[in-house]
């Protein structure tokens, strides 16, 4: 017999191809992945606890899920008895004959208020009474107006509201309206809530704690330059303009800090006795904290005394005053300066003045690591250190002045994950360090109105949270919720894994989540997607409490990937020696530490495919994103980026200056690229030039989806538009779809976008044919 070795060979070759082919997608795959996104499966969550409301007898009332949906339970303080708060089956049929979309898993309920027979609450902006023996329900109120646009005050009497770009004041009993400013214009108003990337309608303010005085300024936009976006519509386009200073402009938003006491009937604006302050804070890029409070500005008990932070432009500079509110008078306490920037707390500023004792507790990382130090409030000096040691103070959440003790939250210093946060307390000269939430674990915390008690839910990426209630001692005094996952799992749920690898240093030790498909087999590969975002002022992973959803990263593995995210240097929660890792080169992006990490686990995991590398982000993630393909084309494969800040020289001042530093004209270019490849572009001969990604547009050499709404007024759309150019004019081929008259999440079409990018890895990095007729379902 004659054997034909030639066919025999190309048999061989075809048969080893179709070996190599990866099974084709379905839509079982497509659905799997869908059922994995936020709000699928939370309802097989049991003992979960939610929408907690404090009454002013100090008890609480709080929602636990349960398998026939949620239920509203009131524990007594300090007894811990609890008690079902009414029949749900009847108030669910109250609730059906005011309102037809009521789920009777969910009654989406909020903001409840106990009073003698009967209870208030909150739904869907409205507000409710309901009669508990009749269980009828009326409204009472529509919860419109107040909350949307103005800010009350503690006693809920008054409200503050801009109008024509002056103040007025609304008295919410007698609805007559008192004008407070008069001399406000365009550019120039008093309380205006602008900061280049959020601009609103709602004032900023900080009442005092008796409701009488009124912390605002004058905020100064003239001359600042404009931002321009256009909407996309049948006939001529309406132009939105606004202001929004840059990095280097020579003028940017500045505040003149005033005070209004509306305690007579004739309110009197005083006009704090100092210059203009930059639009800066310690803890954010805006002025204004949740719900337009004045950040880094605070009063004393009795409204006497005004204490405030100015900050440099460039964040380095924190200046500790205090004011005089019924003269203006300023006197300077003490200031800081470092050498990158300084930051006044983890997510709230950790400085407190204590005038009763002539004294500050003041926040400072100038040992490396966020400490509390006590000073004297007449000269500034330091009087000792509170706390100390290789580990961080987060945010402080109460002072105690009699007592002379500080709680606090920290992390790094118990065993185990150093993102896990705990609540500790110390006294003032830093004795009695005390851990009161001792599990392993992240630890959440809610304070009672008078701050005797506090709720604390802690949990882990991997174990569903336990919320108990406890006092200032830490001694838990009743179990408020466990959660129960089991019919989570039974239905199929996985959750991602923490893993542990090395920096860039190959020293420090960073941290992330990894997730698999829920079909996960050992003996395949999987291409790896590598999401990120690199702060600096957050990190990739975010919370380390319990999720059942962590945005689509565990649906995105179900179509055949293995998702890491990790905590590059760059990032906060550690030491500022960590968190300082790049400044001044922001196109860094924590991404070396990105790749260090991710070869590591490939070497673990030989189902980890090191050759199919792909990257994603939104926003800081977009820039990031593009970065990594652009600055190690040989590791990164495809990308998809979205709404990124690729230049920051194009997105709003204090963010680049923050962390970049000030725009510095003529200074050499440097750090342009970690390979040898030319830059096409020009550059523009300032030390911003190294974050710039267009410069970089000559290295892509894999696959790259660029997208931006075209009505982004947080990144403006002209930061994707100058990648594009440069990727046209370097004749590099890449994708690009724009959302019309979308804003920066993308509103209604993000799904559009979601499956966008879904189909974009599974086509070019898996090189499977995408499900395009797949569709979201509409819940």
């Amino acid at each position: 017999m004659k054997i034909n070795y030639s066919l025999l060979i190309l048999l061989g070759f075809g048969l080893l191809s179709c070996q190599q082919q990866p099974e084709p997608l379905t839509i079982a795959d497509y659905e799997r992945a869908e059922s994995f996104l936020g709000g699928k499966r939370e309802h097989l969550v049991y003992g979960s606890v939610s929408d907690l409301s404090w009454q002013d007898n100090g008890n609480l009332i709080f929602q636990r899920t349960g398998e026939g949906g949620d239920r509203y339970f009131m524990i007594d303080l300090p007894s811990g008895e609890e008690r079902e708060v009414f029949d749900r089956d009847r108030f669910l049929a109250a609730l059906n004959s005011v309102s037809d979309d009521i789920d009777s898993a969910d009654l989406e309920i909020s903001n409840l208020r106990m009073e003698p027979g009967k209870l208030g609450f909150t739904r869907s902006r409205k507000k409710f009474e309901i009669d508990l023996s009749s269980y009828e329900i009326v409204e009472v109120e529509s919860a419109g107006f107040s909350q949307a646009s103005s800010i009350s005050s503690p006693d809920d009497k008054k409200a503050v509201y801009i109008e024509d770009h002056n103040l007025w004041m609304l008295n919410k009993a007698t609805g007559q309206r008192t004008q407070l400013t008069f001399d406000g214009i365009e550019d120039y108003g008093y309380g205006t809530n602008n900061a280049g990337w959020l601009h609103r309608d709602s004032p900023v303010l900080l009442w005092s704690d008796d409701s009488e005085k009124i912390a605002t300024f004058r905020h100064d936009g003239r001359g600042v330059g404009e931002m321009y976006l256009y909407n996309t519509q049948v006939g001529h386009s309406e132009l939105q303009q606004w202001k929004y200073p840059l990095p280097g402009d020579s003028l940017i938003f500045r505040i003149e800090r005033i005070v209004i006491d509306v305690s007579d009937a004739r309110p009197k604006m005083t006009r704090l006795k100092m210059a203009q302050d930059p639009h800066r804070s310690t803890t954010s890029d805006h002025i204004a904290g949740r719900n337009g409070v004045f950040l880094d500005v605070a009063w004393n008990d009795d409204a006497s005394v005004l204490s405030f932070v100015s900050s440099s432009r460039d964040h380095k500079s924190a200046h500790l005053q205090v004011a005089d509110p019924l003269t203006g008078s300023v006197r300077s306490v003490m200031q800081e300066t470092q050498e990158t920037y300084y930051e006044g707390g983890y997510s709230r500023e950790n400085w407190r003045v204590l005038p009763a004792s002539n004294e500050v507790i003041w926040f400072s990382e100038k040992s490396d690591w966020g400490h509390l130090y006590l000073h004297d409030l007449n000269d500034g000096s330091l009087k000792n250190q509170i706390t100390k040691g290789e580990w961080a103070v987060l945010d402080v959440h109460k002072v105690d002045e009699e007592n002379r003790v500080i709680y606090f939250t920290g992390s790094n210093r118990e065993e185990g994950d150093p993102y896990f946060q705990y609540l500790y307390k110390v006294n003032f000269d830093g004795s009695d360090l005390t851990l009161l939430t001792p599990e392993t674990a992240n630890h959440r915390i809610t304070w009672s109105p008078d701050k005797d008690y506090f709720v604390d839910a802690y949990s882990t990426p991997t174990t569903p949270p336990v919320t108990v209630i406890r006092d200032l001692t830490g001694k838990a005094i009743a179990t408020l919720g466990e959660a129960d996952i089991s019919a989570l799992l039974a239905d199929g749920w996985v959750g991602p894994e923490p893993f542990t690898v090395k920096a860039r240093d190959g020293e420090t030790d960073i941290y992330g989540l990894l997730y698999k498909p829920s079909n996960f087999d050992s003996s395949k590969k999987y291409p790896i997607l590598n999401y990120l975002y690199p702060g600096p002022q957050s990190g990739s992973v975010g919370s380390r409490s319990f999720r059942v959803a962590r945005s689509d990263k565990q649906a995105v593995a179900e179509l055949g990937f293995v998702v890491v995210e990790l905590d590059a240097m760059g990032t906060p929660g550690r030491s500022k020696s960590f968190h300082d890792a790049y400044y001044g080169n922001m196109g860094d992006n924590g991404l070396p530490d990105q790749i260090a990490g991710i070869k590591q686990l490939a070497e673990k995991n030989p189902w980890m495919d090191i050759d199919k590398v792909g990257i994603w982000g939104h926003s800081g993630g977009g820039f990031a994103s593009t970065g990594g393909i652009l600055r190690y084309p040989d590791f990164y494969k495809v990308a998809v980026s979205s709404s990124g800040n690729h230049d920051n020289r194009n997105y709003e001042d204090d963010w680049g200056e923050k962390w970049h530093g000030l725009l510095e004209k003529g200074t050499p270019l440097e750090a342009k690229s970690p390979i040898d490849t030319e830059i096409v572009l020009e550059p523009e001969n300032d030390n911003y030039d190294k974050q710039a990604n267009q410069l970089l547009a000559g290295n892509l050499q894999g696959k790259l989806l660029l997208a931006h709404g075209m009505l982004d007024d947080n990144v403006p759309p002209t930061n994707t538009l100058l990648v594009a150019e440069a990727l046209m004019k370097s004749n590099k081929e890449f994708d690009m779809i724009v959302f019309p008259n979308a804003r920066h999440g993308y509103g209604d079409l993000s799904r559009y976008f979601a499956k966008k990018r879904w189909n974009y890895f599974v086509e070019h990095l898996q090189g499977r044919e995408p499900i395009y007729e797949f569709e979201f379902s509409e819940d």
